[in-house]
Protein backbone atom coordinates (compact mmCIF):
# COMPACT_ATOMS: atom_id res chain seq x y z
CA UNK A 1 0.00 0.00 0.00
CA UNK A 2 1.37 3.43 -0.95
CA UNK A 3 2.30 5.94 1.72
CA UNK A 4 -0.03 8.91 2.19
CA UNK A 5 1.00 12.49 2.89
CA UNK A 6 -0.39 12.07 6.42
CA UNK A 7 1.93 9.08 6.98
CA UNK A 8 4.85 11.08 5.61
CA UNK A 9 4.05 13.91 8.03
CA UNK A 10 3.95 11.67 11.10
CA UNK A 11 7.09 9.77 10.12
CA UNK A 12 8.94 13.06 9.83
CA UNK A 13 7.71 14.20 13.25
CA UNK A 14 8.87 10.93 14.79
CA UNK A 15 12.30 11.19 13.14
CA UNK A 16 12.66 14.60 14.78
CA UNK A 17 11.96 13.33 18.28
CA UNK A 18 8.41 14.69 18.50
CA UNK A 19 6.66 12.43 20.97
CA UNK A 20 3.03 13.51 20.74
CA UNK A 21 0.41 15.61 18.99
CA UNK A 22 -1.88 17.66 21.23
CA UNK A 23 -5.19 18.02 19.41
CA UNK A 24 -8.94 17.64 19.19
CA UNK A 25 -9.64 15.37 16.27
CA UNK A 26 -11.94 16.41 13.43
CA UNK A 27 -12.79 15.48 9.86
CA UNK A 28 -9.93 17.35 8.18
CA UNK A 29 -7.53 15.81 10.72
CA UNK A 30 -8.80 12.26 10.39
CA UNK A 31 -6.01 11.00 8.13
CA UNK A 32 -3.35 12.52 10.39
CA UNK A 33 -5.08 11.03 13.41
CA UNK A 34 -5.06 7.63 11.73
CA UNK A 35 -1.39 7.95 10.81
CA UNK A 36 -0.62 8.56 14.50
CA UNK A 37 -2.67 5.48 15.41
CA UNK A 38 -0.72 3.30 13.01
CA UNK A 39 2.69 4.68 14.03
CA UNK A 40 3.52 3.34 17.49
CA UNK A 41 6.25 5.88 18.25
CA UNK A 42 4.05 8.94 18.68
CA UNK A 43 0.94 9.62 20.76
CA UNK A 44 -2.24 11.57 20.08
CA UNK A 45 -3.18 13.52 23.23
CA UNK A 46 -6.89 14.21 23.17
CA UNK A 47 -7.30 17.60 24.85
CA UNK A 48 -10.75 19.13 25.32
CA UNK A 49 -9.85 22.49 23.79
CA UNK A 50 -7.28 23.27 21.11
CA UNK A 51 -5.98 26.25 23.11
CA UNK A 52 -4.98 23.79 25.81
CA UNK A 53 -3.15 21.72 23.20
CA UNK A 54 -1.14 24.73 22.05
CA UNK A 55 -0.28 25.69 25.63
CA UNK A 56 0.72 22.11 26.46
CA UNK A 57 2.97 21.94 23.39
CA UNK A 58 4.52 25.28 24.31
CA UNK A 59 5.24 24.07 27.85
CA UNK A 60 6.82 20.85 26.61
CA UNK A 61 9.01 22.76 24.15
CA UNK A 62 10.18 25.24 26.80
CA UNK A 63 11.09 22.51 29.25
CA UNK A 64 12.82 20.13 26.82
CA UNK A 65 14.23 22.48 24.19
CA UNK A 66 12.85 20.09 21.57
CA UNK A 67 10.11 20.75 19.01
CA UNK A 68 6.60 20.00 20.25
CA UNK A 69 3.46 19.65 18.14
CA UNK A 70 -0.18 20.63 18.32
CA UNK A 71 -2.93 20.48 15.72
CA UNK A 72 -6.34 21.93 14.97
CA UNK A 73 -8.96 20.90 12.47
CA UNK A 74 -10.32 23.21 9.80
CA UNK A 75 -11.88 26.54 10.74
CA UNK A 76 -12.78 26.80 14.43
CA UNK A 77 -10.41 23.98 15.38
CA UNK A 78 -7.23 25.71 14.33
CA UNK A 79 -8.59 29.17 15.28
CA UNK A 80 -8.66 27.92 18.88
CA UNK A 81 -4.90 27.34 18.72
CA UNK A 82 -4.07 31.02 18.39
CA UNK A 83 -3.85 32.13 22.03
CA UNK A 84 -1.59 29.24 23.01
CA UNK A 85 0.55 29.76 19.91
CA UNK A 86 0.98 33.45 20.70
CA UNK A 87 2.20 32.46 24.14
CA UNK A 88 4.58 29.81 22.76
CA UNK A 89 5.97 32.19 20.15
CA UNK A 90 6.59 34.99 22.64
CA UNK A 91 8.18 32.46 25.00
CA UNK A 92 10.65 31.32 22.32
CA UNK A 93 9.20 27.83 22.37
CA UNK A 94 9.88 25.68 19.27
CA UNK A 95 6.36 24.52 18.37
CA UNK A 96 4.96 23.27 15.09
CA UNK A 97 1.22 23.65 14.60
CA UNK A 98 -0.64 21.57 12.05
CA UNK A 99 -3.59 23.65 10.86
CA UNK A 100 -5.70 21.32 8.77
CA UNK A 101 -7.89 23.12 6.27
CA UNK A 102 -10.93 22.69 4.04
CA UNK A 103 -10.60 20.69 0.77
CA UNK A 104 -8.38 22.33 -1.82
CA UNK A 105 -11.15 22.44 -4.42
CA UNK A 106 -13.37 24.52 -2.12
CA UNK A 107 -10.86 27.17 -1.11
CA UNK A 108 -11.66 30.75 -2.06
CA UNK A 109 -15.43 30.29 -2.36
CA UNK A 110 -16.46 30.86 1.28
CA UNK A 111 -16.89 27.16 1.97
CA UNK A 112 -18.04 25.77 5.34
CA UNK A 113 -15.38 26.46 8.02
CA UNK A 114 -13.11 28.29 5.59
CA UNK A 115 -10.37 30.46 7.06
CA UNK A 116 -7.24 32.04 5.65
CA UNK A 117 -4.51 30.31 7.67
CA UNK A 118 -1.83 32.57 6.16
CA UNK A 119 -3.45 35.72 7.56
CA UNK A 120 -4.62 34.04 10.73
CA UNK A 121 -1.23 32.91 12.06
CA UNK A 122 1.02 35.53 10.51
CA UNK A 123 1.66 37.46 13.73
CA UNK A 124 2.43 34.46 15.94
CA UNK A 125 4.85 32.43 13.83
CA UNK A 126 8.22 32.49 12.08
CA UNK A 127 7.06 30.14 9.33
CA UNK A 128 3.48 30.06 8.05
CA UNK A 129 2.55 28.44 4.75
CA UNK A 130 -0.30 26.46 3.20
CA UNK A 131 0.63 23.25 1.40
CA UNK A 132 -1.22 22.49 -1.83
CA UNK A 133 0.58 19.56 -3.49
CA UNK A 134 2.31 16.35 -2.36
CA UNK A 135 5.41 17.46 -4.24
CA UNK A 136 5.97 20.59 -2.15
CA UNK A 137 4.84 19.18 1.19
CA UNK A 138 8.11 17.49 2.33
CA UNK A 139 10.17 20.62 1.71
CA UNK A 140 7.59 22.81 3.44
CA UNK A 141 7.50 20.49 6.45
CA UNK A 142 11.28 20.53 6.74
CA UNK A 143 11.35 24.33 6.39
CA UNK A 144 8.73 24.65 9.14
CA UNK A 145 10.63 22.39 11.53
CA UNK A 146 13.96 24.05 10.73
CA UNK A 147 12.56 27.53 11.34
CA UNK A 148 10.97 26.49 14.61
CA UNK A 149 14.08 24.95 16.16
CA UNK A 150 16.56 27.54 14.88
CA UNK A 151 14.54 30.70 15.51
CA UNK A 152 12.97 29.33 18.70
CA UNK A 153 9.33 29.96 17.98
CA UNK A 154 6.20 28.76 16.23
CA UNK A 155 5.87 27.35 12.73
CA UNK A 156 2.46 26.75 11.19
CA UNK A 157 1.84 24.51 8.23
CA UNK A 158 -1.63 24.55 6.71
CA UNK A 159 -2.69 21.18 5.32
CA UNK A 160 -5.97 20.73 3.41
CA UNK A 161 -7.76 17.58 4.48
CA UNK A 162 -7.76 16.13 0.96
CA UNK A 163 -4.00 16.60 0.65
CA UNK A 164 -3.39 14.30 3.62
CA UNK A 165 -5.12 11.47 1.68
CA UNK A 166 -2.94 11.82 -1.41
CA UNK A 167 0.02 9.60 -2.22
CA UNK A 168 3.24 10.94 -0.76
CA UNK A 169 6.07 12.01 -3.05
CA UNK A 170 9.70 11.49 -2.13
CA UNK A 171 11.81 14.62 -1.92
CA UNK A 172 15.42 15.73 -1.71
CA UNK A 173 14.53 17.65 1.43
CA UNK A 174 16.18 16.16 4.53
CA UNK A 175 13.93 14.33 6.95
CA UNK A 176 15.77 15.45 10.07
CA UNK A 177 16.32 19.06 11.10
CA UNK A 178 19.72 20.55 11.83
CA UNK A 179 20.24 21.93 15.32
CA UNK A 180 23.21 24.30 15.31
CA UNK A 181 24.61 25.01 18.75
CA UNK A 182 26.89 27.95 18.11
CA UNK A 183 28.37 30.33 20.63
CA UNK A 184 28.11 34.04 19.86
CA UNK A 185 30.49 36.56 21.38
CA UNK A 186 31.04 40.30 20.83
CA UNK A 187 34.22 41.43 19.12
CA UNK A 188 37.37 41.89 21.19
CA UNK A 189 37.32 45.69 20.94
CA UNK A 190 33.72 45.75 22.21
CA UNK A 191 34.64 43.60 25.21
CA UNK A 192 37.62 45.82 25.95
CA UNK A 193 35.42 48.91 25.92
CA UNK A 194 32.90 47.18 28.18
CA UNK A 195 35.63 46.08 30.58
CA UNK A 196 37.01 49.61 30.77
CA UNK A 197 33.58 50.98 31.65
CA UNK A 198 33.03 48.35 34.36
CA UNK A 199 36.52 48.79 35.76
CA UNK A 200 36.04 52.56 36.07
CA UNK A 201 32.79 52.43 38.05
CA UNK A 202 32.09 51.15 41.53
CA UNK A 203 28.32 50.77 41.90
CA UNK A 204 27.28 48.15 39.36
CA UNK A 205 24.09 46.11 39.29
CA UNK A 206 23.37 43.05 37.14
CA UNK A 207 19.83 42.66 35.82
CA UNK A 208 19.37 39.20 34.38
CA UNK A 209 16.76 37.48 32.24
CA UNK A 210 16.06 34.11 30.69
CA UNK A 211 19.01 34.58 28.34
CA UNK A 212 21.16 33.68 31.37
CA UNK A 213 19.81 30.13 31.37
CA UNK A 214 22.83 27.84 31.40
CA UNK A 215 25.08 30.67 32.60
CA UNK A 216 24.21 30.66 36.31
CA UNK A 217 27.80 30.10 37.47
CA UNK A 218 29.17 32.80 35.17
CA UNK A 219 26.63 35.35 36.44
CA UNK A 220 27.43 34.53 40.07
CA UNK A 221 31.19 34.76 39.42
CA UNK A 222 30.74 38.14 37.70
CA UNK A 223 28.67 39.47 40.60
CA UNK A 224 31.38 38.44 43.06
CA UNK A 225 34.12 39.93 40.89
CA UNK A 226 32.31 43.29 40.70
CA UNK A 227 30.62 43.18 44.12
CA UNK A 228 27.42 43.68 42.15
CA UNK A 229 23.90 42.87 43.36
CA UNK A 230 21.92 40.60 41.04
CA UNK A 231 18.31 41.48 40.22
CA UNK A 232 16.35 39.31 37.81
CA UNK A 233 13.08 38.90 35.95
CA UNK A 234 10.34 36.62 37.26
CA UNK A 235 10.76 34.31 34.27
CA UNK A 236 14.42 33.72 35.10
CA UNK A 237 14.03 33.37 38.88
CA UNK A 238 14.48 29.60 38.93
CA UNK A 239 17.62 29.93 36.82
CA UNK A 240 19.37 32.56 38.96
CA UNK A 241 18.17 32.69 42.56
CA UNK A 242 19.71 29.50 43.91
CA UNK A 243 23.29 29.46 45.29
CA UNK A 244 23.55 33.18 44.51
CA UNK A 245 24.76 35.15 47.56
CA UNK A 246 24.39 38.52 45.83
CA UNK A 247 20.81 38.18 44.59
CA UNK A 248 18.40 40.95 45.61
CA UNK A 249 15.15 39.75 44.06
CA UNK A 250 12.89 40.97 41.29
CA UNK A 251 11.87 44.35 40.02
CA UNK A 252 8.76 45.15 37.98
CA UNK A 253 5.09 44.90 38.85
CA UNK A 254 5.69 41.74 40.89
CA UNK A 255 9.00 42.87 42.29
CA UNK A 256 10.51 44.14 45.50
CA UNK A 257 12.03 47.47 46.60
CA UNK A 258 15.47 45.83 46.85
CA UNK A 259 15.46 44.82 43.19
CA UNK A 260 14.13 48.18 42.10
CA UNK A 261 16.52 50.39 44.11
CA UNK A 262 19.61 48.29 43.37
CA UNK A 263 19.06 49.19 39.71
CA UNK A 264 18.13 52.85 40.22
CA UNK A 265 20.93 53.63 42.67
CA UNK A 266 23.65 52.06 40.52
CA UNK A 267 26.19 53.94 38.40
CA UNK A 268 26.09 51.16 35.80
CA UNK A 269 23.30 48.70 35.03
CA UNK A 270 24.36 45.61 33.10
CA UNK A 271 21.33 43.94 31.48
CA UNK A 272 22.12 40.33 30.65
CA UNK A 273 19.84 38.31 28.39
CA UNK A 274 16.64 40.20 29.20
CA UNK A 275 14.06 41.97 27.09
CA UNK A 276 12.23 43.20 30.19
CA UNK A 277 9.17 45.04 28.79
CA UNK A 278 8.31 47.42 31.63
CA UNK A 279 10.40 50.47 30.81
CA UNK A 280 8.88 52.42 33.72
CA UNK A 281 10.87 50.21 36.11
CA UNK A 282 14.18 50.79 34.32
CA UNK A 283 16.37 53.71 35.46
CA UNK A 284 16.76 56.73 33.17
CA UNK A 285 19.92 58.33 34.57
CA UNK A 286 22.12 55.24 34.88
CA UNK A 287 24.70 54.10 32.33
CA UNK A 288 22.99 51.00 30.91
CA UNK A 289 24.64 48.20 28.95
CA UNK A 290 22.63 45.45 27.32
CA UNK A 291 23.93 42.09 26.09
CA UNK A 292 21.55 39.85 24.17
CA UNK A 293 21.83 37.08 21.63
CA UNK A 294 19.15 38.79 19.52
CA UNK A 295 20.53 42.18 18.40
CA UNK A 296 17.11 43.50 17.40
CA UNK A 297 16.28 43.71 21.12
CA UNK A 298 19.13 46.06 21.94
CA UNK A 299 17.92 49.46 23.11
CA UNK A 300 14.22 48.96 22.52
CA UNK A 301 13.36 49.35 26.22
CA UNK A 302 15.76 52.10 27.32
CA UNK A 303 18.66 54.23 26.12
CA UNK A 304 21.98 52.38 26.18
CA UNK A 305 25.58 53.30 26.79
CA UNK A 306 26.50 50.08 24.95
CA UNK A 307 24.60 47.33 23.17
CA UNK A 308 26.38 44.03 22.47
CA UNK A 309 25.28 40.88 20.66
CA UNK A 310 26.30 37.62 22.27
CA UNK A 311 25.14 34.67 24.31
CA UNK A 312 25.69 35.32 28.00
CA UNK A 313 27.87 32.34 28.84
CA UNK A 314 30.37 32.91 26.01
CA UNK A 315 30.40 36.68 26.45
CA UNK A 316 31.06 36.62 30.19
CA UNK A 317 33.72 33.95 29.83
CA UNK A 318 35.56 36.14 27.32
CA UNK A 319 35.07 39.23 29.50
CA UNK A 320 36.45 37.84 32.76
CA UNK A 321 40.19 38.17 31.93
CA UNK A 322 39.68 41.88 31.17
CA UNK A 323 38.08 42.78 34.50
CA UNK A 324 39.65 43.94 37.73
CA UNK A 325 38.23 42.58 40.96
CA UNK A 326 36.63 45.26 43.13
CA UNK A 327 37.48 45.58 46.82
CA UNK A 328 34.78 47.98 48.00
CA UNK A 329 31.45 46.27 48.68
CA UNK A 330 29.56 49.15 50.33
CA UNK A 331 26.99 49.37 47.52
CA UNK A 332 26.42 45.62 47.51
CA UNK A 333 26.00 45.45 51.29
CA UNK A 334 23.51 48.32 51.23
CA UNK A 335 21.32 46.46 48.73
CA UNK A 336 21.65 43.13 50.54
CA UNK A 337 20.58 44.82 53.78
CA UNK A 338 17.55 46.26 52.01
CA UNK A 339 16.77 42.82 50.56
CA UNK A 340 16.87 41.28 54.03
CA UNK A 341 14.35 43.83 55.30
CA UNK A 342 12.09 43.04 52.32
CA UNK A 343 12.28 39.32 53.06
CA UNK A 344 11.54 39.97 56.73
CA UNK A 345 8.49 41.97 55.70
CA UNK A 346 7.30 39.20 53.37
CA UNK A 347 7.77 36.66 56.16
CA UNK A 348 5.46 38.69 58.39
CA UNK A 349 2.57 37.87 56.05
CA UNK A 350 3.28 34.20 56.56
CA UNK A 351 3.25 34.47 60.35
CA UNK A 352 -0.43 35.41 60.22
CA UNK A 353 -2.30 32.66 58.40
CA UNK A 354 -5.52 34.59 58.03
CA UNK A 355 -9.07 33.75 59.07
CA UNK A 356 -11.61 31.10 58.01
CA UNK A 357 -12.51 31.64 54.34
CA UNK A 358 -9.98 34.51 54.27
CA UNK A 359 -6.72 32.57 54.29
CA UNK A 360 -3.66 34.61 53.43
CA UNK A 361 -2.49 33.57 49.93
CA UNK A 362 1.07 34.48 50.92
CA UNK A 363 0.92 31.83 53.62
CA UNK A 364 -0.49 29.26 51.20
CA UNK A 365 2.29 29.84 48.68
CA UNK A 366 4.94 29.64 51.38
CA UNK A 367 3.61 26.24 52.42
CA UNK A 368 3.54 25.08 48.79
CA UNK A 369 7.18 26.15 48.54
CA UNK A 370 8.04 24.29 51.74
CA UNK A 371 6.33 21.01 50.82
CA UNK A 372 6.94 20.78 47.07
CA UNK A 373 9.74 18.64 45.72
CA UNK A 374 13.17 20.19 45.20
CA UNK A 375 12.81 19.22 41.53
CA UNK A 376 9.19 20.31 41.09
CA UNK A 377 7.90 21.98 37.95
CA UNK A 378 5.50 24.82 38.81
CA UNK A 379 3.03 26.39 36.40
CA UNK A 380 1.54 29.70 37.57
CA UNK A 381 -1.57 31.45 36.33
CA UNK A 382 -1.32 35.07 35.25
CA UNK A 383 -2.56 37.46 37.93
CA UNK A 384 -2.27 37.18 41.68
CA UNK A 385 -0.87 33.62 41.50
CA UNK A 386 2.13 35.11 39.70
CA UNK A 387 2.58 37.64 42.50
CA UNK A 388 2.62 35.05 45.26
CA UNK A 389 4.81 32.74 43.17
CA UNK A 390 7.29 35.53 42.47
CA UNK A 391 7.61 36.34 46.17
CA UNK A 392 7.34 32.98 47.92
CA UNK A 393 8.48 30.19 45.60
CA UNK A 394 12.19 29.56 46.02
CA UNK A 395 14.57 28.26 43.40
CA UNK A 396 16.68 25.17 43.73
CA UNK A 397 19.11 23.90 41.15
CA UNK A 398 16.43 21.55 39.82
CA UNK A 399 13.11 23.42 39.99
CA UNK A 400 11.44 24.93 36.94
CA UNK A 401 8.59 27.39 36.56
CA UNK A 402 6.36 28.22 33.61
CA UNK A 403 3.85 31.00 33.15
CA UNK A 404 2.45 33.26 30.48
CA UNK A 405 5.23 35.71 31.25
CA UNK A 406 5.33 37.51 27.90
CA UNK A 407 1.83 37.05 26.48
CA UNK A 408 0.11 37.50 29.85
CA UNK A 409 -2.89 35.28 29.19
CA UNK A 410 -5.29 33.94 31.76
CA UNK A 411 -5.78 30.19 32.19
CA UNK A 412 -2.27 29.09 31.28
CA UNK A 413 -1.33 27.08 34.39
CA UNK A 414 -3.61 24.07 33.85
CA UNK A 415 -2.72 23.42 30.17
CA UNK A 416 0.99 24.06 30.74
CA UNK A 417 0.95 21.50 33.54
CA UNK A 418 -0.39 18.94 31.05
CA UNK A 419 2.56 19.47 28.71
CA UNK A 420 4.97 19.36 31.65
CA UNK A 421 3.48 16.11 32.93
CA UNK A 422 3.79 14.38 29.56
CA UNK A 423 7.35 15.61 29.08
CA UNK A 424 8.50 14.69 32.60
CA UNK A 425 6.28 11.91 33.98
CA UNK A 426 8.65 11.24 36.90
CA UNK A 427 8.70 14.83 38.20
CA UNK A 428 6.26 16.50 40.54
CA UNK A 429 4.07 18.91 38.58
CA UNK A 430 2.25 21.64 40.54
CA UNK A 431 -0.35 23.81 38.78
CA UNK A 432 -0.97 27.02 40.74
CA UNK A 433 -4.33 28.18 39.44
CA UNK A 434 -6.49 31.20 40.07
CA UNK A 435 -10.20 30.51 40.25
CA UNK A 436 -10.71 32.74 37.20
CA UNK A 437 -8.04 30.95 35.21
CA UNK A 438 -9.22 27.47 36.12
CA UNK A 439 -12.83 28.34 35.31
CA UNK A 440 -11.85 29.46 31.83
CA UNK A 441 -10.51 26.04 30.74
CA UNK A 442 -12.17 23.87 33.35
CA UNK A 443 -13.01 21.11 30.87
CA UNK A 444 -9.42 20.00 30.53
CA UNK A 445 -9.41 18.71 34.07
CA UNK A 446 -10.88 15.73 32.25
CA UNK A 447 -7.76 15.47 30.08
CA UNK A 448 -5.72 15.19 33.28
CA UNK A 449 -8.11 12.53 34.57
CA UNK A 450 -8.24 10.60 31.29
CA UNK A 451 -4.47 10.25 31.06
CA UNK A 452 -4.05 9.87 34.85
CA UNK A 453 -1.48 12.64 34.91
CA UNK A 454 -0.23 13.02 38.52
CA UNK A 455 -0.61 16.80 38.51
CA UNK A 456 -1.25 18.55 41.82
CA UNK A 457 -3.66 21.45 41.24
CA UNK A 458 -3.71 24.20 43.87
CA UNK A 459 -6.63 26.60 43.39
CA UNK A 460 -6.34 30.02 45.00
CA UNK A 461 -10.07 30.44 45.41
CA UNK A 462 -10.47 34.12 46.28
CA UNK A 463 -13.83 34.45 44.46
CA UNK A 464 -12.52 37.39 42.44
CA UNK A 465 -10.42 38.43 39.48
CA UNK A 466 -7.83 39.70 41.93
CA UNK A 467 -5.35 41.42 39.65
CA UNK A 468 -8.09 43.19 37.68
CA UNK A 469 -9.66 44.28 40.96
CA UNK A 470 -6.34 45.87 41.99
CA UNK A 471 -5.83 47.48 38.58
CA UNK A 472 -9.22 49.17 38.78
CA UNK A 473 -8.57 50.43 42.30
CA UNK A 474 -5.17 51.87 41.34
CA UNK A 475 -6.87 53.69 38.45
CA UNK A 476 -9.30 55.30 40.90
CA UNK A 477 -12.24 53.09 39.95
CA UNK A 478 -14.37 51.04 42.34
CA UNK A 479 -13.96 47.42 41.28
CA UNK A 480 -16.83 46.19 39.12
CA UNK A 481 -17.61 42.79 37.59
CA UNK A 482 -14.57 41.24 39.23
CA UNK A 483 -16.47 38.96 41.62
CA UNK A 484 -16.50 35.25 40.79
CA UNK A 485 -19.44 32.98 41.58
CA UNK A 486 -17.56 29.69 41.53
CA UNK A 487 -18.66 26.09 41.45
CA UNK A 488 -17.45 23.75 44.15
CA UNK A 489 -14.14 22.92 42.46
CA UNK A 490 -13.64 19.87 44.68
CA UNK A 491 -16.98 18.42 43.55
CA UNK A 492 -16.11 19.13 39.92
CA UNK A 493 -12.84 17.25 40.41
CA UNK A 494 -14.69 14.43 42.18
CA UNK A 495 -17.04 14.09 39.21
CA UNK A 496 -13.95 13.60 37.03
CA UNK A 497 -12.48 10.97 39.38
CA UNK A 498 -9.73 13.32 40.61
CA UNK A 499 -8.77 13.26 44.28
CA UNK A 500 -10.00 16.48 45.84
CA UNK A 501 -9.80 18.64 48.95
CA UNK A 502 -11.30 21.92 50.15
CA UNK A 503 -9.72 24.10 52.82
CA UNK A 504 -11.46 27.01 54.52
CA UNK A 505 -9.59 26.86 57.85
CA UNK A 506 -6.04 28.31 57.78
CA UNK A 507 -4.95 25.80 60.43
CA UNK A 508 -5.61 22.95 57.99
CA UNK A 509 -3.67 24.35 55.04
CA UNK A 510 -0.34 22.65 55.68
CA UNK A 511 -1.67 19.23 56.62
CA UNK A 512 -4.06 19.14 53.65
CA UNK A 513 -1.39 20.29 51.20
CA UNK A 514 0.87 17.55 52.55
CA UNK A 515 -1.91 15.04 51.87
CA UNK A 516 -2.34 16.48 48.39
CA UNK A 517 1.35 16.02 47.56
CA UNK A 518 1.32 12.49 48.97
CA UNK A 519 -1.68 11.46 46.87
CA UNK A 520 -1.01 9.16 43.92
CA UNK A 521 -2.30 10.40 40.59
CA UNK A 522 -4.04 13.72 39.92
CA UNK A 523 -5.34 15.74 42.86
CA UNK A 524 -6.96 19.15 43.36
CA UNK A 525 -7.19 21.39 46.41
CA UNK A 526 -9.43 24.47 46.58
CA UNK A 527 -8.22 26.93 49.21
CA UNK A 528 -10.47 29.84 50.17
CA UNK A 529 -8.06 32.79 50.17
CA UNK A 530 -8.55 36.45 51.05
CA UNK A 531 -9.87 38.42 48.04
CA UNK A 532 -8.57 41.66 49.59
CA UNK A 533 -4.92 40.60 49.62
CA UNK A 534 -3.14 43.17 47.46
CA UNK A 535 0.10 42.95 45.53
CA UNK A 536 1.85 46.26 46.01
CA UNK A 537 4.58 47.06 43.45
CA UNK A 538 8.12 47.83 44.70
CA UNK A 539 7.53 51.57 44.42
CA UNK A 540 4.13 53.27 44.61
CA UNK A 541 3.77 56.34 42.38
CA UNK A 542 1.76 59.33 43.56
CA UNK A 543 -0.83 58.86 40.81
CA UNK A 544 -1.31 55.23 41.86
CA UNK A 545 -1.76 56.17 45.51
CA UNK A 546 -4.15 58.96 44.52
CA UNK A 547 -6.14 56.58 42.35
CA UNK A 548 -6.29 53.96 45.10
CA UNK A 549 -7.55 56.57 47.59
CA UNK A 550 -10.20 57.78 45.13
CA UNK A 551 -11.32 54.22 44.60
CA UNK A 552 -11.69 53.64 48.34
CA UNK A 553 -13.71 56.87 48.71
CA UNK A 554 -16.05 55.86 45.88
CA UNK A 555 -16.57 52.47 47.49
CA UNK A 556 -17.44 54.13 50.80
CA UNK A 557 -19.94 56.45 49.07
CA UNK A 558 -21.49 53.38 47.45
CA UNK A 559 -22.04 51.76 50.83
CA UNK A 560 -19.04 49.42 50.70
CA UNK A 561 -17.31 50.66 53.86
CA UNK A 562 -16.80 47.13 55.23
CA UNK A 563 -14.86 46.17 52.11
CA UNK A 564 -12.62 49.22 52.40
CA UNK A 565 -11.85 48.41 56.04
CA UNK A 566 -11.04 44.82 55.09
CA UNK A 567 -8.68 45.93 52.30
CA UNK A 568 -6.79 48.36 54.52
CA UNK A 569 -6.55 45.93 57.45
CA UNK A 570 -5.39 43.10 55.18
CA UNK A 571 -2.62 45.14 53.58
CA UNK A 572 -1.58 47.84 56.04
CA UNK A 573 1.85 46.41 56.80
CA UNK A 574 2.81 46.05 53.14
CA UNK A 575 1.52 49.52 52.25
CA UNK A 576 3.51 51.01 55.12
CA UNK A 577 6.70 49.21 54.04
CA UNK A 578 6.43 50.25 50.39
CA UNK A 579 5.50 53.85 51.16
Amino acid sequence: MSKKVADQLIECLVRNNIKRVYAVTGDSLNEINNAVRINKEIEWVHVRHEEVGAYAAGAEAQLTGEIACCAGSSGPGHVHLINGLYDAHRSNAPVIAIASAIPSSEQGVKYFQETDTMKLFDDCSYYNELATTPQQFPRMLHSALQASICKKGVSVIGVPGDLTKMEAVSSRAPIEVYKPNSSICPQKNELEKLAQLLNNHSNITLFCGMGCKGAHDEVVYLSKLLNAPVAYTFKSKMELQYENPNEVGLTGLLGMPSGYYSMHEADVLLMLGTDFPYSVFLPENVKTIQIDIKPDRLGRRTNLEMGLCGDIKSTLTALFPLLKAKDNDDFLQKQLKRYKSVKDMLSSYVESKGQPNLIHPEYVMSVVNKLASKSAIFTVDTGMCCVWGARYLEATKERSMLGSFNHGSMANALPQSIGAAFAFPDKQIVALCGDGGLSMLLGDLQTIAQYKLPIKIVVFNNRALGMVKLEMEVDGLPDSQTDMVNPDFAKVAEAMDIANFTVTDPEKVESTLQTLFNTDGPALISIFTDPNALAMPPVVKWDEMKGFTQSMLKMIMNGRTDEVVAIVESNFKHMKEVL
